[in-house]
């Protein structure tokens, strides 16, 4: 075997088709990666917008039953009509109790 020397002034000689043939590789290489991390990016993004979705899905949940969130205007008149309704019959009770006076 030959001894090699690599100097300053070393010369390769590659042929053309090879050369081009690299660099294509190399950008091809290139442009997938920066694609593949994009769209890992979007992934760890969607991903943290649904675990808050979640987060407060389940605090709604826990909440919402024990009436810590509000209640519905509905259920506001409703239970209005129905303590107005208990009144009446505490009155009609009373009455009751007292012999009609």
């Amino acid at each position: 075997m030959s001894d090699l020397k690599v100097s300053d002034t070393s010369v390769i000689s590659i042929p053309l088709r090879n050369l081009v043939a690299i660099i294509i590789g190399v950008s091809i290489a290139v442009s997938g990666y920066f694609a593949l991390t994009q769209r890992l990016d979007m992934i760890e993004k969607d991903t943290e917008i649904m675990r808050v979705f979640v987060d407060q899905n389940s605090e709604f949940r826990i909440k919402w039953p024990r009436g810590e969130l509000g209640a519905l205007p509905d259920d506001a008149e409703q239970n209005m009509r129905l303590d107005h309704m208990e009144k009446v019959i505490d009155k009609l009770l009373e009455e009751l109790d007292s012999g009609g006076k």
